[in-house]
């Protein structure tokens, strides 16, 4: 007899991700590939060590939030002990800035989305970020099960400046390009898709999905959906 695996879906932070509506298109999915699906609106089941225990998959949508120490070391622990962490777009790497141990866990930090027009083209809204930008494939992705047979696509949303370190595995890059108004001369190229093994854990992070017309994307739902299949235990 096969246990049902068990997920836990923690949503919350800037409502401007659609937090609820990014992670309700992908619970049915969780569903019906035989996940148990637990949903929390903060990060306090981390601090349950016997909760956190029995958890196989994390799918985190939290955006500029804040963490306190247990929960971090617990969410650490789980994902050690080979619970596995998942997530896309701010919900993931823009979530708790003020914790080292989170940044570490999940290799990567938005640090900008460059704009569309110049300052003052702007209107203030979300849109003066959503660029015509490329998703790039890296050699790494044609073999990797998250990628595979997925070619270079091009979307037009936020296109996400992140800083990494060499311990993630990259699958996708996207380049920002020079604008003649930016402090940046040279065109900047920064992971979009990675993994990273951590302790007996696996971490599955995708920068593209700042809403969830973008998650619909047959391209990024796919990379998505593998992903979170993939970091599972």
């Amino acid at each position: 007899m096969t246990l049902e695996r068990r997920a836990l879906v923690v949503r919350g932070g800037w409502d401007g991700h659609e937090p609820v509506g990014a992670t309700d298109l992908f619970i049915p999915y969780l569903r019906g590939r035989g996940f148990a699906v637990q949903v929390a609106d903060s990060p306090a089941p981390y601090a349950d060590p016997e909760l956190m225990s029995g958890i196989d998959l994390v799918v985190q949508c939290v955006t500029m939030s804040t963490i306190a120490p247990p929960e971090i070391a617990g969410l650490v622990a789980a994902v050690e002990s080979g619970t596995g962490l998942a997530g896309w777009h701010g919900g993931i790497v823009d979530s708790y800035r003020a914790s080292a141990d989170y940044l570490q866990l999940v290799g990567g930090q938005f640090v900008a989305h460059a704009a569309r027009c110049a300052p003052g083209e702007r209107t203030d809204e979300q849109s003066d970020n959503y660029v015509a930008h490329r998703i790039t494939m890296t050699p790494a992705a044609a073999e990797h099960p998250i990628t595979e047979g997925i070619a270079d696509f091009d979307l037009e949303t936020e296109q996400y400046w992140v800083l990494t370190d060499d311990y993630v595995d990259v699958l996708a890059t996207t380049t920002t390009a020079v604008r003649p108004w930016a402090a940046w001369t040279r065109p900047v190229t920064a992971p979009a898709v990675w993994t990273r093994r951590w302790g007996r854990g696996r971490v599955f992070v995708a920068t593209p999905g700042h809403k969830v017309e973008v998650l619909r994307d047959p391209n990024v739902r796919t990379i998505v959906e593998r992903g979170l299949l993939w970091a599972a235990r």
